[in-house]
C-alpha cells in the first residue's frame, strides 16, 4: 500500500506539473492525481505477475521437452523446482490476485508475452537460478528466498521493462522504485501455508483523504504561503528559490496549518528527505533552515495548532 512519504510525492510532482504549465483546473489535476495512484495498484500486480507468468512458461517448456520424438532423459525426467516453487504457486492460487487482473483487463503478458521471455532468459543463465535449482534445500524459506533474490536482481532492473512501462503510463516511471520495494516487502511477509491477498492502495480513508487535502489545501493557499516564505527569505528573490523547494515549503507549511494531529517535526523531517531525493544538493539545508524559521514563528503567534502532547 501507498505510504504518506509517497503520498507526498504524488502531491508534489502535480503540484509542479499545475505551476509548470500555469493550469488552473484543481478539479481536473486532482482527479488525475488521484487516478494515478490507483494505477500504481495495477504497476504492483502487473510487476508481480511477471513472477507467475515466467512459471507458467517455464512449465510450458517442460510440456513441449516431454512431447520431442528424440527426448533424452532429462527431458523426460526435467527438474521441477522452479516450476513447483511454493511462493509463486500460492501467487497463481490466489483468488484475489485472479479477479483483479480480470476486473481490470491487465492482459499485458498475453499481449506483449516477448517481456516474458527476456526475463525468463535472464533467470536461465543466472547463476542465482542454477545455485536454486541444484540445491538440496526445499524450504519454504529456500523457495520465498529465491522469488525475492529473482524479483530483486533479475525482474526490477530490467531495462526493457521499465521502457514498457513508461510507454504504458509517464507517471509509473517515478512510481517503479517504491512499487518494487512494496513488493519485496509483501514477499518477505509471505508465510508457508498462507494464501495470497492483494491488498488495497490506500491504508485507511484517512490516507486516501490526506491525498486530497494536501493537494487543494496548498495549492488554493499557495500565494499565501509565498508570502510567508519571502518573509523568512529577505536576502532571496522568488526566482532564485529551486521550483521543488518553493514546492515543498509550501507544502509544509500546509502541513503545519491545515493538518492538527501531524508533528510538527514530523513535517519538517519529512520535507527535508524529499529536498534530498528530488531537488538540488544543498536543498535539505535551506528547506530546513526555512520551515523552521516559519514552524517557530507560527507556534508563537498560535498560527500552528497540533492536537495531543508532543505534537509540536
Amino acid at each position: 500500500m501507498i505510504n504518506r512519504r509517497h503520498i507526498r510525492v504524488k502531491v508534489m510532482q502535480s503540484l509542479y506539473a499545475m505551476m509548470q504549465s500555469h493550469n488552473d483546473d484543481v478539479i481536473k489535476e486532482e482527479k488525475f492525481l488521484k487516478f494515478s495512484i490507483v494505477k500504481m495498484l495495477d504497476l504492483f500486480v502487473l510487476q508481480l505477475q511477471i513472477l507467475i507468468e515466467v512459471q507458467k512458461l517455464a512449465n510450458k517448456k517442460i510440456s513441449l521437452s516431454k512431447k520431442k520424438i528424440l527426448a533424452t532423459k532429462e527431458d523426460l525426467q526435467p527438474n521441477t523446482r522452479f516450476v513447483n516453487n511454493i511462493v509463486i504457486n500460492n501467487l497463481a492460487k490466489s483468488q484475489s490476485l485472479k479477479t483483479y487482473i480480470e476486473d481490470k483487463k491487465l492482459n499485458n503478458w498475453e499481449l506483449d508475452d516477448e517481456y516474458i521471455k527476456i526475463i525468463f532468459d535472464a533467470l536461465l543463465k543466472s547463476d542465482l537460478y542454477k545455485n536454486y535449482m541444484n540445491s538440496d534445500d526445499e524450504s519454504f524459506k529456500v523457495d520465498r528466498n529465491f522469488v525475492i533474490d529473482f524479483f530483486k536482481e533479475i525482474i526490477a532492473p530490467n531495462e526493457k521493462l521499465f521502457e514498457y512501462y513508461e510507454d504504458k503510463m509517464i507517471t509509473w516511471i517515478d512510481d517503479i522504485p517504491f512499487v518494487n520495494s512494496w513488493i519485496v516487502r509483501v514477499l518477505n511477509k509471505q508465510k508457508a501455508g498462507s494464501t495470497f491477498i492483494l491488498g488495497n492502495i490506500y491504508k485507511d480513508q484517512d490516507d486516501e483523504d490526506f491525498v486530497s487535502d494536501l493537494f487543494k489545501k496548498t495549492i488554493l493557499n499557495h500565494t499565501e504561503y509565498e508570502k510567508d516564505i519571502q518573509e523568512k527569505t529577505p536576502n532571496w528573490e522568488n526566482d532564485r528559490i529551486a521550483d521543488i523547494d518553493m514546492i515543498l515549503i509550501k507544502m509544509a507549511i500546509s502541513e503545519f496549518l491545515n493538518f492538527p494531529s501531524i508533528p510538527t517535526r514530523v513535517t519538517i523531517n519529512e520535507y527535508i528527505e524529499l529536498a534530498k531525493d528530488y531537488s538540488t544538493q544543498k536543498s535539505s539545508y535551506f528547506v530546513n533552515g526555512v520551515l523552521d524559521k516559519i514552524s517557530k514563528e507560527f507556534i508563537e503567534s498560535k498560527r500552528i495548532v497540533k492536537i495531543g502532547r508532543g505534537l509540536l
